[in-house]
Parts: C-alpha cells; structure tokens; sequence
C-alpha cells in the first residue's frame, strides 16, 4: 500500500482503539469560569480549502485568515481519519463531534435500496423547500442525521438561537441539524435561496427581505479579476487541463454573462460573488436576529462553498482558486471587525475548517510521468455488467455507482445476495474491478462489517453505515479520482483528509500545534468550553489551545 496512505489512515486506527465515552461524560464538563463562556460561538466551514493553502498563501493574507493565524490556535497536523471525504460527511462530522459510521450522513450521494434511486444525503420526501422571493422544488432536512449537531444541543439545553447559511444544503443542514431559527442555502440550480418545512413552514422574514433586496442577478455583467497583482500568484493561469465554465476560458478575467443567459447561474456559483454573497446574508442575520446579545451563547455557521466549486473546474494549483482564497481572507477580516463591534472583540469564539481538501488535476501529474489519472466509471460499470451477463445470464445488475475520490457500487435488488453465494462469481467481479486503471482495493460490504485488518480497511469502515452504504467499495490509487470532475475528492490521502483547523477567542492560547487532531475535535471543543454534553460523541476537546486546562 503506498506510504502516503498508510500515514493518513493510521489516525483512523488511532481514534479506532480509543473510547470517546468518557469524553463526553468528563471532558465536556461545565466551564467553571463562566467569564470564559462566549456569547456567540462562530462555525466557518471553507469548503475545500486543503491544509497546505495555509502554508501556499498565509504570506500574503491580510484579513481575517491572517487574523487566525496570527491571534488564533492553528492545528497543522488535522485530518479526517475516514474513506468518503466529501462535503456531507464533512459537515456533519464537523457538527456533530462523530464519524459517518455513527452520524450516518456517508456521501453527497447514496443508492437507496428502498425506493430503488439516487438519493441526496439531506432528501427528505416529507419536507417541502421553501424558497425566498422564487418558489422552490423538492424536499431538504436534517432527517437523516442520526445524532444531533452542537447547535442542536445548545438550542435543546441552552435555548440558543442558530443561523446558518451555505451554498448548500448539505453544508448548511450538516452545521444546524435538525432545527435553527435561520438556515438556508443555495438552491441545486443556483439561481435562488430557500429553506424548507423541515425548519420553518415559512420563510424567515428577516431572511426573505435580504433576499428581495440582494438579488443574484445583481452580478451579472461584473467582472471576476484577480485582486491582487500578478506577482502574488503561483503556477500558470491559462491551462488547458482545466474545464470551461459557462462561456468563460481559462484564463482571467471571468466576466459573468447577462442574467437571461443559461451561463450565467452556472459562472456566477463558480466565482468568489457567491462567498461574498453568504457573508453578507449571514452578517444580515446574525444583525437581525441580534445573536450574541441575550442571556444564552447563540450559534453562527457560515459555509463558504465557492473554493469547492471553483476548485472542481480549475483544480488546486489555479490562480483561481488563489484568488478565491485571496477574497475569503478579506470577507472573514470584514466579518470579525463587524462582529468586534457588535458582539464585542474576545466575546465570541470561532473554529474554521475545511469539510475536505482536493487531489490535483490527474493530467498535470501524468504529464510529469506520474501514475495518475480519471477513472471511467461508465466502462468500469459495463464491465461488471458484462461478468455478471456471463456467469448469470444477460440482465442488467448493477444499480449505481457513486464516488468522486473512491467509487461506491451499488447492485440492484438480490443480486449481491447472489453473488455472496456464489464465492467464485464475486470473486471475478471483484477481480474484474480491482484490474481496472486507477484502483487500488475493492471492499465488499461484510469485509468491512469485521474488524478492519489495515489502516485503509479501517478508514473505510468509519465511512460505512450499513442501510446506506454501497455492496461494493472501490478505493482508488492516489492521484486518481472518477471521470465525474476536473479534479475530486472522496480517498484516504492526504491531499483529501489533511485540512487546517483554527481557533480564536476568549480562552484560546495562540500559536501552532502540531497535534494529531481532527475535526470531530471542534465540537468536542465547542461543548466543553459552553458546558454542554454530547451523546457518542467521538471528538476530543483540544486541549492544548485552551487556557483553562483544569476546567476540563
């Protein structure tokens, strides 16, 4: 197994081999300094944003990321110990301290073997969305998180109020849970801002004003230029491996289209407008709903998504993705002096994460001779097909196949129960996938119901939850993702498991910690310092940024 997954996928055995329990019932115990309770706890989740950005770009960051790094807790040595590596699992895991095998919320994406489709890990055929301004489709809700998130409990045992806004709804119901006073995101055709009945019948008002009054189409025509000089830039900006979005090329300036244009939904999610955009929603609503003001610790999450979007089309090394990184730090340095001034400065604590990182683009490291590349799912898929048409007669067997970084194989009803058996015919599929380019272990679903037997077996694990997860799990090769992005996530490798965590405010000790962490770690932290418990919980407090060690 190559050496840069065995060092990711070792924290997995690590958490695996330690009891959380008595985190939760001793580590979380009330702050005994109630001075050191913030009034306002702050959740920023920058979506896909990889550990080493911090190192690539703090050097010329001015603003609020520079403000962590220099006033808060920074831990350099974060990762996410599981498999799927992707934004539900992220948010959730971010949210609720535990690990897709207890939250339940494994993927973007899963096969539903009861309704016999695909599935958004938020669906909720009982929910109906609620759009601000535009009616919207379809049906969001935390309903299939199976624990709650820290903003469920400090609404349930402390009364807080929560907001939280993202240009998803995985990422924005993932940080509140199941409830919160204002929680919206972006719709999936990008072109307008909703809720659902899931946490009000009806949309905030405070919400569907900024909304009436900020509308999307207010960007069309602008311009998205780099913000900096030329010289801050790394690596080349025109470049053929990236993906064309919208009308636009691959090289600066992106001039957003006309709002009557299809294109124009499409560029406009795809640049820093759209992060700019959620600051300010949130910011209104964080105003409106005057958080951090009343007798309890209210709850702030904001998901930045564009470095996601951005980063799928031009990939990691793109002076885009720079840019919007560039952009974020001076959008978070105008969010702390707002709420320096309002909340008051060392009165609110705040944890920024990243829900996952990135790989680099395939192409550009095979061109350097690397073994790296897109996997092609449909041929990968036509294959089985093929085997299983030989050993059981001609049909269509497999259901789905879903994945980004890793491929999740789903087959139609009574067919994995065939193929478990009939040893030799599962064996010959499994042979068939792992000979294809790009895959490197092919986990069937009961190898993984054991006790894993390797560090990558382990970080698969904490990844399945058994009614949800595929009958067949394909790891690929590092530097190999599916043929479904530019360059993906979703593999238990460093480029995709290594994220920064900071920390800042009352009771954080500033400085770099090199501590083997993760992000199940912030709501552990988060819980101790407001005095909350936690039901399995799996995240540990991070100690050794807090001033108060004896409170915990």
């Amino acid at each position: 197994m190559p050496r840069r997954i065995i060092g990711l996928a070792v924290v997995a055995v690590l958490y695996s081999l330690t009891s959380m329990t008595s985190c939760a019932a001793g580590s979380q115990r009330a702050v005994e300094n109630s001075a050191r309770v913030p009034n306002l706890i702050v959740l920023l989740v920058v979506d896909q944003m990889r550990a080493d950005y911090v190192t690539r770009f703090r050097s010329d960051w001015t603003g609020g990321l520079k403000r962590l790094t220099t006033e808060g807790a920074w831990f350099s040595n974060a990762a996410y110990p599981y498999l799927m590596t992707d934004t539900c699992a992220g948010h959730a895991t971010i949210a609720t301290g535990t690990f897709p095998h207890v939250h339940g919320m494994i993927a973007d994406l899963w096969w539903d073997r009861a309704s016999g489709k695909r599935v958004g890990c938020t669906g909720d055929p009982q929910a109906a969305n609620v759009g601000y301004v535009t009616p919207a489709t379809g049906g969001d809700s935390g309903r299939n998180l199976q624990v709650p998130t820290f903003a469920d409990e400090m609404r349930r045992q402390r009364g807080a109020r929560v907001v939280s806004v993202a240009g998803k709804a995985r990422s924005a119901i993932g940080m509140a849970g199941h409830g919160g006073d204002a929680v919206a995101w972006l719709s999936e055709s990008f072109d307008y801002w909703e809720t659902s009945s899931g946490f009000s019948q009806t949309a905030n008002r405070s919400a569907a004003a900024f909304v009436a009054a900020h509308p999307i189409v207010d960007d069309a025509g602008k311009t998205w230029d780099r913000s900096r000089p030329l010289s801050k830039y790394q690596g080349v900006d025109e470049d053929a491996d990236e993906a064309r979005v919208g009308s636009w090329g691959n090289a600066f300036p992106h001039v957003l289209s006309a709002s009557t244009s299809r294109d124009f939904p499409e560029e406009w999610h795809r640049s820093p407008f759209l992060d700019a955009y959620i600051a300010e929603f949130g910011s209104a609503l964080y105003d409106a709903l005057k958080l951090g003001s009343g007798q309890s610790t209210d709850v702030l999450a904001l998901s930045f998504s564009a470095t996601d979007f951005v980063g799928h089309r031009f990939g990691p090394e793109s002076q885009e993705v720079q840019d919007t990184q560039f952009r974020l730090d001076a959008l978070l340095g105008r969010l702390f002096e707002h709420l320096d001034s309002t909340v008051g400065r060392g009165k609110y604590l705040v944890a920024l994460t990243a829900d996952h990182g990135v790989a680099r683009i395939p192409e550009h490291l095979a061109k350097g001779g690397a073994d790296a590349g897109h996997v092609n799912v449909r041929a990968l898929t036509d294959a089985i097909e093929a085997q299983l048409s030989g050993s059981f007669g001609p049909g269509k067997y497999v259901a789905d196949a879903l994945g980004g970084g890793s491929l999740n194989l789903y087959f139609l009803p009574g067919v994995y129960d065939r193929l478990r058996a009939n040893a030799a015919v599962l064996d010959a599929v499994i042979s068939t996938v792992a000979r294809a380019p790009g895959v490197l272990k092919v986990f069937p679903a009961e190898q993984l119901e054991q006790r894993p037997a390797s560090p990558l077996a382990e970080a698969a694990a904490l990844s399945r939850f058994a009614t949800r997860s595929a009958d067949l799990v394909v790891v690929l090769k590092p530097e190999w993702v599916t043929d479904l992005n530019t360059a993906d996530h979703g593999n238990a490798t460093p480029d995709d498991q290594r994220v920064p965590i900071f920390l800042m405010g009352p009771g954080i000790k500033a400085g770099e910690y090199d501590d083997a962490v993760t992000p199940a770690d912030i709501a552990a932290t988060f819980a101790a310092v407001c005095g909350i418990t936690m039901d399995r919980m799996e995240g540990r407090p991070l100690r050794s940024a807090l001033q108060a060690k004896k409170h915990f």
